[in-house]
């Protein structure tokens, strides 16, 4: 007989048996042994079938166990990375449910742990995951919870031919998170892509970094988890939803009426969108104009890009090319911290110039994805979004410069491509900010090959704390690089530079347990 854990066991007697007693197909019709059962029924479990007892695994083992055992795993061919990061984001789903402040970072980190894992060797792969499977195993253990946050739920009977987005928000706004959730699942049953263009209309009206950047990267998590557990991933968001909504703080001026107004203005839902290229120096009016303006002013100038014709991909790059201003020009924390993982001058983590980067990406990518309708509004928000930035938080950032000055890059006297990056490892390594830009933006301006810089900058994203940022920093700055015209995009690596000299220093929480466990020089 299986050694089951206590959780495991309660699960199997609670769900698994009467649902082989009634069958499959019945007990999935009564929302047993699925993710549609009661919300609240502290005797029912959520269960993830084959993959149950490696979610099981993730929430009952403390981090350094975790990691031996995944290490082992994984040398035996048991399981693959995307089977450890499947469960993980399982685990942190069922155990968090989106309230855990750590808890929804590690979830944010898990896509960008994926495509960091990608472009490492394969000896050196694991490394970045077994890091997060670290940092999820410890907040789960740590947690004041102590247990399941979400339960399963029921899909709700719809009526025909009805407004799910609408149903959906009204459920928002009338604070029933039961109803809500039953709505949502209903709606992903049917289709997990319309689910999510119905949640983005919800989403769209609180546009705070937090509740974008975690909605677009719980759905980004479904490449490997799964479109089966949309509902799981994205009921996260629906309950920070509600919870703002029950506090009576849902940020909804910009969504409630500034954007119909310039919906209605500009014409956009009589027009389909354009496919017109902008120009350099377009694309420098465009992202000028949204960094320096107002919100509302930011806002109008896409609105009038988008009847303009300019793509709705150009207008997402003038977007992140704005936001990547404000980490080029930050002066850096300018108040003792007192965790010693961010110190003055410091920039990672949750400062401003990365908090609006990560949120400009996440517009960007959600446009991509979603129906017309909801591509303009995330545009248009994005864009509003960006500016506020830098206006809510505090600071200068008109008159600060961008990095970095002359008289840096006039210390950066070699050309050569191995030599500067030499130096980039070693100004990094010092924590020396200036220079970092310096050094990338020249290796950038002489037309040296990216890879091997972004290597450099790819092994600090895994071996450093980052707090809480550095793995969806790197993918943000790295994929909105991709993204960009060639003579704009390397502002993005010189920001990435900035922030990775930023955050060397402070060792993430097992990573040279992981080192030893798969052979690898720390």
């Amino acid at each position: 007989m299986k050694n089951y854990s206590r959780r495991a066991f309660q699960r199997k007697v609670g769900e698994g048996m009467l649902a082989a007693s009634l069958g499959v197909s019945l007990a999935n019709d009564l929302g047993i042994s699925t993710a549609y059962a009661e919300e609240g029924n502290s005797s029912q479990s959520l269960s993830f079938g084959k993959l149950e007892p490696l979610v099981a695994l993730m929430e009952e083992t403390p981090p350094d166990k975790l990691q031996r055992i995944a290490a082992k795993k994984l040398k035996a061919g048991e399981v693959d990375l995307s089977d450890l990061m499947r469960a993980a984001a399982l685990a942190n789903a069922r155990s968090f449910g989106g309230a855990d402040y750590i808890g929804m970072h590690t979830l944010m980190a898990m896509k960008p742990t994926m495509l960091m894992a990608q472009q490492m060797p394969s000896e050196r792969a694991p490394l970045v995951v077994l890091k997060i499977l670290h940092r999820n195993s410890g907040q789960i253990q740590s947690s004041s919870s102590k247990g399941e946050m979400m339960h399963p739920v029921s899909p709700a009977e719809l009526p025909a031919n009805s407004d799910t987005a609408e149903l959906l928000n009204q459920a928002v706004h009338e604070k029933d998170r039961k109803k809500a959730e039953g709505i949502l699942a209903a709606i992903a049953t049917k289709s997990p892509d319309e689910a999510f263009n119905d949640l983005l209309e919800t989403i769209e009206e609180s546009t705070s970094v937090h509740n974008v950047v975690f909605a677009h990267r719980s759905w980004e998590v479904l490449d490997f988890v799964g479109k089966e557990h949309a509902a799981t991933m994205l009921r996260q968001s629906l309950r920070r939803f509600t919870n703002l909504e029950k506090r009576g703080n849902n940020f909804n001026e910009p969504k409630l009426k500034l954007l119909p107004k310039l919906l209605d203005e500009y014409g956009l839902f009589d027009r389909p969108l354009g496919e017109n290229k902008a120009s350099d120096e377009r694309m420098k009016e465009m992202s000028e104009a949204i960094f320096s303006s107002t919100p509302e002013q930011s806002a109008a100038a896409v609105a009038a890009a988008l009847k303009e014709g300019i793509s709705p991909d150009h207008v997402g790059e003038a977007i992140s090319l704005a936001a990547n201003q404000l980490v080029l020009r930050d002066v850096g924390r300018v108040r003792e911290n007192p965790n010693p993982d961010k110190e003055l001058g410091s920039i990672h983590g949750d400062s401003i110039g990365v908090h609006a980067s990560d949120s400009a990406n996440a517009w960007r990518n959600m446009a991509k994805i979603s129906n017309d309708k909801n591509r303009i509004a995330c545009l248009i928000l994005g864009a509003y979004q960006a500016t506020y930035d830098r206006i809510s938080r505090g600071g200068d950032f008109l008159e600060w410069k961008a990095r970095p000055p002359a008289e840096e890059l006039a210390k950066v006297k070699s050309d050569d491509p191995a030599k500067l990056l030499a130096q980039l490892d070693g100004v990094i390594r010092d924590g020396d900010q200036e220079q970092a830009c310096a050094i990338t933006r020249k290796y950038g301006d002489l037309g040296h090959p990216e890879r091997p810089l972004l290597d450099i900058l790819l092994k600090y994203a895994v071996s450093e704390d980052g707090a809480l940022h550095g793995e969806k920093y790197y993918i943000t700055t790295t994929t909105d690089f991709r993204d960009t015209r060639p003579a704009l995009r390397w502002n993005h690596l010189v920001g990435l530079a900035r922030v990775t000299a930023s955050e060397a220093g402070l060792t993430a929480n097992g990573y040279d347990d992981a080192c030893k466990l798969l052979g690898v020089k720390a």
